[in-house]
């Protein structure tokens, strides 16, 4: 056999010349066996204290840990083994699996003995002799039998995927290496250090299979520094400006507050719910079955209040939820934003069947006095009313520039309607007729985006700029169900809307959209370093264009605590110069943009970063975390990535260049969440993924 192997080599002698300096790593070193692996910042290394052991002898060890990872803390861990087969602790204990916190920055080293197993090496040499040669030439003729393959697959490969594969594996090979581990993106590392020593004659593996879980450090804020907020909880906050200055917002279960500024809150709960007498609340209630709704107002849904000047009225919008889509959406209106309020009239009805069709509009609106067929093949009796109809909540309502009233609303299941409503009452405008096609109704309206049961909800339309931009939440909207912001714009308030990428809003076959790459996102789950808590599930929002055209977007966020506790938020919105919104990185203070824009030096430093990734694991209240770069003063992005960054002079406008995209937005000075410490920030989105980027200034 020795002599076949012999022949072999000889026979390779000019590939062995020709990648002499490749076999180096394997070859022994006078101490002990060494090997290391890094992922991600992470170093592990396995070490003995000698290379070759008689059969029967103990083998010492040690494994160093090594947290080079900036700012990432490793957590307590526990960890196993993968050993060859026949080793075993030298004695109970022998052998640790466990690791402290390692702080970034430091180090761990354990030691440990093993030892074989008599009963599968008691027959092997007790040296390391022939049985040695033997195991290294075999090793090294596999090698070169592999190398030979490789080779011939590179010449003959037709594709460069295939020649950069064969060549990489081909490397990693003769360098004794694995493929490279891949950080995870649930905080966990993993790495699979092993080392290679020969045992009674026989090639023999330590290995270890570590999953260490990695904890970001908390950005350290003196006391003085520290600031505080006066929130609020409010389920889908719509947001509106009085005359006076308050800015108020309305929810759902009629919950709602007042601030002047933006971020301090001040609960109106029991004065907007005692807004409503008990004879409004029968009208309310008159058309709804809603079996599961806790108290008078628990199917009372996502208001949204305006002030017709037409009528005079503040007029609240108020979703009425049912049982089986037999929901609707109804007008109150008042002298007052808190009421009290009067019945006004329902806009529009949904879930209606044969029995209950004559209780609608329906038969006005449409001229027929029998239920149309469409209502009935996809109706409530066989469950698929949401096939084809909008569940009849979510409205969102606006004055267009021309003066023109529109509701939009509607939800998961048949999508998102547009009506035109009357200046004059406030009710549906009963003069507009609409065609009976895909994306129309004659009763229900313009279909304007979702549907086929895509996820897809609280509709918001607002002006900003030269564009309709409509929002819309995807996903559900628990800590765990992925509830995010999309928006898309149209030259109309009817659509069509479209995206950066100019994908539809629209939805005609089902498709779990959750982490989709349709509608810019503006933010997804995050978590800076000075945040105890990562913030999920941002959604259910309304916006505004303030008096001195700043414009902002309100929502209610969750955070990664495993909770449903919920607040309000408020973030600036930005325009870029390709016309597309993007949001402040954090909740608004006052932040303006600087006329004329900023210098190169007064932006460049260092900073965190965060790349709102789609591909997040909501359903384990992942975020997505700050990742480091600087910004040097001559235009170049160092750090985690590498690439390029402009201003565009006289105007706030960065693009940076990295990762393979190019980013487009604004630089604004912000004061860090909860802290009155001022620092340059950006927000930006990717112009070919619509991938949204924040970054903030190291204070």
């Amino acid at each position: 056999m020795a002599n076949k192997i012999k022949h072999r080599i000889c026979r390779c002698a000019g590939a062995l010349s020709l990648l002499g300096l490749l076999l180096l790593p394997i070859q022994v070193q006078a101490q002990g066996a060494s090997h290391s692996v890094t992922t991600d910042g992470i170093t592990v290394t396995i070490e003995t204290d000698k290379e070759e052991y008689k059969a029967g002898e103990e083998i010492q060890y040690s494994i160093t840990v090594e947290n080079g990872k900036d700012k990432w803390d490793i957590g307590e861990s526990s960890f196993t083994y993968s050993n060859t087969n026949g080793l075993i602790p030298a004695q109970d204990g022998s052998m640790p699996d466990t690791l402290p916190e390692i702080l970034s920055g430091e180090s761990h080293t354990i030691t440990g003995r093993l030892k074989g197993d008599p009963e599968i090496f008691s027959g092997m040499s007790s040296g390391g002799g022939s049985g040695m040669i033997v195991g290294v030439a075999v090793a090294a003729a596999a090698a070169v039998v592999i190398i030979i393959a490789v080779i011939i697959l590179f010449l003959r490969g037709k594709k460069k995927g295939a020649k950069a594969a064969a060549l990489f594996l081909a490397l990693s090979l003769l360098a004794g290496e694995s493929l490279p581990a891949q950080a995870a993106a649930n905080e966990t590392i993993t790495l699979r250090p092993y080392v290679n020593v020969t045992y009674g004659g026989q090639e023999v593996t330590i290995r270890a299979v570590m999953e260490l879980k990695m904890k970001q450090q908390l950005m350290v804020i003196e006391p003085e520094d520290r600031k505080t907020y006066q929130r609020i909880t409010c389920h889908d906050p719509s947001i509106f400006k009085d005359f006076d200055g308050t800015y108020y917002i309305l929810g759902t279960f009629l919950t709602g507050g007042s601030t002047t500024d933006l971020y301090n809150w001040t609960s109106l709960d029991a004065q907007i719910q005692g807004g409503l007498s008990q004879e409004v609340r029968d009208q309310v209630k008159a058309w709804n079955e809603d079996e599961n709704a806790d108290g008078w107002n628990g199917y009372l849904w996502a208001p949204d209040i305006i002030y017709n000047p037409h009528m005079e009225k503040y007029c609240m919008y108020l979703s009425a939820n049912g049982d089986k889509w037999k929901s609707n959406i109804v007008l109150l209106t008042s002298d007052n934003v808190t009421g009290p309020y009067e019945y006004g009239g329902s806009i529009v009805y949904g879930g209606f069947d044969a029995d209950t069709y004559k209780e609608t509009d329906a038969p006005m609106v449409l001229g027929e006095s029998e239920i149309p067929e469409r209502y009935v093949i996809n109706g409530i009796a066989n469950n698929k009313w949401g096939d084809m109809w909008p569940n009849c909540i979510d409205p969102c309502v606006i004055f267009d520039d021309d003066g023109n009233l529109w509701m939009s609303y509607g939800s998961w299941s048949g999508g998102i309607f547009m009506l035109e409503l009357d200046e004059e009452t406030g009710l549906r405008d009963y003069s507009v007729t609409y065609e009976n096609d895909v994306h129309s109704d004659a009763y229900f309206g313009t279909k304007i985006a979702g549907g086929s049961y895509a996820s897809g909800e609280a509709s918001y339309i607002q002006k900003i700029g030269d564009y309709y931009y409509l929002f819309i939440s995807y996903g559900a909207l628990e800590a765990k169900g992925g509830y995010n912001v999309r928006i898309f714009r149209s030259e109309r308030p009817d659509g069509d809307y479209v995206d950066m990428l100019g994908n539809s809003a629209y939805f005609d076959r089902y498709v779990q959209n959750f982490n989709l790459s349709v509608g810019v996102r503006l933010m997804g789950g995050y978590k800076w370093r000075n945040f105890n808590v990562g913030q999920v599930a941002q959604g259910h929002n309304s916006a505004f264009v303030d008096d001195d055209g700043r414009a902002y977007m309100v929502f209610h966020t969750r955070t990664a605590n495993g909770t449903e506790g919920h607040n309000v938020k408020v973030h600036q919105l930005f325009v870029t110069k390709e016309g597309w919104l993007v949001a402040a990185p954090y909740q608004t203070t006052g932040e303006a943009l600087k006329p004329g824009g900023y210098t190169a030096a007064e932006v460049a430093g260092d900073y965190e970063i965060i790349l709102h990734r789609l591909d997040i694991d909501y359903e384990n209240l992942d975020v997505n975390q700050p990742e480091s770069i600087t910004l040097t003063e001559d235009g170049k992005i160092t750090g985690d990535y590498e690439g390029t960054w402009e201003l565009e002079s006289g105007t706030s406008y960065i693009t940076l260049n990295f990762n393979g995209q190019e980013y487009s937005g604004v630089t604004v000075s912000m004061e860090i969440e909860y802290t009155s410490i001022e620092t340059m920030t950006f927000t930006a989105v990717g112009l070919n993924d619509q991938i949204t980027l924040w970054g903030s200034r190291c204070p």
